[in-house]
């Protein structure tokens, strides 16, 4: 996440990701094939030590075409986001800092069949107003298949920092570095709730 992206976002006070408006002005919708070498370029420009390849990108798109968001204005493409769908086993990888995610193992994401454990924001680039458009993203977000999961995201730089504090990320214990999560409202534990264990939790991660 870099400073062109995040220094023209709208969301100055702290906010609900779930909870962000929709933008009419901005389009986010699946990328098409066409648009990966685009995608791949923007991402090696904006991005903080990203370096990937079209074909790299093709890999991902074809596994699961859902995962990479573009947002479009007046039909000129501003920029994308990429998620990482994981499974069980890539949402404990992820905890434990036992997954490569600059070329992240197709085993550990989520079929189209297969539940979806958790949403690792994989990399986030735009130019001009494209981060409006992140309350379309999170409508994206809330299908059926993908509500249930929290998002994960490692911030690489203050303004991508200060974006995830803006929309509802906070940083949690665990293995990997500087891993923040955001929890879906609904996945909330209510505070005068009892206490329970959670099910990865950093104390268990050594077991």
């Amino acid at each position: 996440m870099r400073d062109p992206v995040m220094e023209r976002a709208t969301l100055a006070a702290k906010r609900d990701f779930d909870l962000l408006p929709r933008s009419t002005e901005i389009v986010v919708q699946p990328a098409r094939r066409s648009d990966l070498g685009a995608l791949s370029d923007m991402a090696n420009r904006l991005v903080p030590g990203v370096q990937i390849t079209e074909p790299d990108l093709e890999r991902y798109y074809s596994f699961d075409p859902g995962s990479i968001l573009t947002f479009c204005r007046k039909d000129k493409l501003l920029g994308a986001v990429a998620f990482l769908y994981l499974n069980d086993r890539g949402h404990d990888a992820l905890i434990l800092d036992d997954m490569n995610l600059t070329h992240p193992d197709i085993g550990l994401l989520a079929g189209s069949s297969e539940p979806v454990s958790a949403i690792y924001v994989w990399a986030i680039a735009g130019l001009g107003r494209a981060m409006a458009g992140l309350g379309n993203v999170s409508t994206h977000l809330s299908q059926p298949r993908l509500a249930p999961a929290d998002l994960y995201a490692q911030p690489s730089s203050a303004d991508g920092r200060n974006l995830m504090i803006a929309i509802g990320f906070e940083p949690i214990p665990s293995y990997q570095h500087e891993l923040w999560r955001y929890q879906r409202p609904w996945n909330r534990v209510p505070l005068n709730a009892p206490t329970a264990q959670p099910a990865r939790s950093f104390a268990d991660a050594r077991h």
